[in-house]
């Protein structure tokens, strides 16, 4: 299995992250400045594994935080069941997306420009903590960093959903090879084995894992089978 420590093997991870591609809002708003592109989660469709968590009584938030939002299609289709949404997402393209998209749909969605790790998200007051497609590119030194973050702003009780890469569907990189070739290599892919061992652990306990489903590009939604889904529940006391 790839090696997936938490730390660079140069002991300087603020250096590195730094010199990391793809991981800063330049990057992102050049990815997202091209609305056109043949991209399938471009278009206004939310996650299969979302709707499959509403409809079968999994998921009943009312409060929710999305980690990178992206142009805000998830987190229309959370306003639209009623959950009140916080948005975050540090790429000026993708946020202004979003806010055209969501006006146009009526979703009151509070959108954020920033990183997921900005301080205004704190103490645990959301039901849901949800990711689609912001964890595989996190770099590897800020794992730890991010999983304090779910933690520390979920609710006791809450759910934190997440899709991510498989290994066939990132880039195989491992981590020593990310701060050697200074890019994730457009994310890096999870094997079950792992996201159970960085999620099915105190305060976290994995209630769902399982690869997403491929749906129809003319269907209402998204998903792909490249892709991993989990959901996990938080169980500790504040």
């Amino acid at each position: 299995m790839p090696d997936q420590s938490n730390h660079t093997s140069d002991g300087e991870p603020g250096k590195a992250h730094a010199n990391v591609q793809g991981t800063d809002g330049a990057w992102w708003d050049e990815f997202f400045t091209d609305r056109a592109k043949p991209i399938a989660f471009f278009r206004q469709r939310p996650d299969e594994n979302l709707a499959e968590w509403f409809s079968g009584g999994l998921l009943r938030p009312a409060r929710v935080l999305e980690l990178g939002c992206g142009n805000g299609r998830n987190a229309i289709y959370l306003a639209g069941l009623g959950c009140t949404v916080d948005a975050v997402d540090f790429s000026a393209q993708a946020i202004g997306w979003a806010r055209e998209q969501a006006q146009r749909a009526r979703a009151p969605v509070t959108f954020h420009r920033c990183s997921i790790f900005d301080p205004r998200f704190n103490g645990a007051s959301y039901d849901l903590v949800y990711d689609s497609g912001c964890f595989h590119h996190i770099p590897p030194h800020r794992r730890d960093d991010y999983a304090s973050l779910v933690h520390r702003v979920l609710r006791p009780g809450g759910s934190y959903g997440l899709v991510c890469f498989r290994p066939e569907g990132g880039s195989g990189y491992t981590d020593q090879e990310v701060y050697e070739r200074a890019s994730l290599g457009g994310g890096l892919g999870y094997p079950e084995d792992r996201l159970r061992a960085l999620w099915d652990k105190p305060p976290f306990s994995v209630r769902i894992l399982r690869q997403m489903h491929k749906t129809s590009e003319h269907g209402p939604y998204f998903g792909e089978d490249f892709l991993q889904v989990l959901l996990a529940t938080r169980e500790d006391s504040p």
